[in-house]
């Protein structure tokens, strides 16, 4: 995983109209906090994050007021749910070498086996501990061939070096079920069968 740099500036204006007058200006405010340090409030370049946040658990090395450089993971992201811009950001600060514990994206690969069936995932994304400056960005699952009933746990999947599961490891992540309305539609010929006897 790389490092994204991004500068901050610290910032002393609170509520709704410093917030508004930051998003006007093309930025977003936010909050840096961890290791028992007072948060710190932070006026960040919306553009840079927009396209560093398209990366989970993206490392940053913020660059604050020109004067220290932090490292910091996303830990929560508040966006516009019409227009879907940045409205705040926490950060969480990091040190290389501290493990953290993060959720990763679950991809799939491969087909099911034949007959309509779906893939339900049942966790969207895996809960993991990695060291801070290696996250993985998501792990990929392959479900070729597999039928309806069939479930892949927690402990199945592959996780890269250094990356331990943060969920029980018997927990779901991926079933497949068989299509419903196959299943409606041999219920009712049923019901028909048995109405006309």
């Amino acid at each position: 995983m790389s490092e994204v740099k991004i500068s901050a500036e610290t910032r002393s204006e609170f509520g709704k109209g410093a917030a508004r007058r930051i998003r006007r200006d093309a930025k977003v405010p936010g909050v840096l906090y961890g290791h028992g340090s007072d948060p710190l409030h932070l006026t960040l370049p919306g553009h840079e994050l927009l396209l560093a946040l398209r990366t989970p658990n993206v490392l940053l090395s913020v660059d604050i007021d020109g004067k220290t450089n932090e490292l910091a993971i996303p830990k929560s992201v508040q966006r516009d749910p019409i227009k879907g811009f940045l409205e705040h950001v926490d950060l969480q600060l990091v040190k290389r070498g501290e493990t953290v514990t993060v959720e990763i994206p679950v991809h799939t690969e491969g087909e099911l086996a034949a007959g309509g069936n779906l893939l339900e995932h049942v966790l969207n994304a895996l809960p993991v501990e990695a060291e801070a400056t290696h996250i993985p960005e998501s792990v990929t699952v392959s479900v070729e061939g597999l039928e309806a009933g069939a479930s892949i746990l927690a402990k199945d999947i592959k996780l890269p070096a250094g990356t331990k599961l943060a969920v029980d490891e018997d927990a779901v992540v991926l079933q497949v079920l068989a299509a419903q309305a196959e299943e409606a539609s041999e219920e009712a010929a049923e019901g028909d069968e048995a109405a006309e006897a």
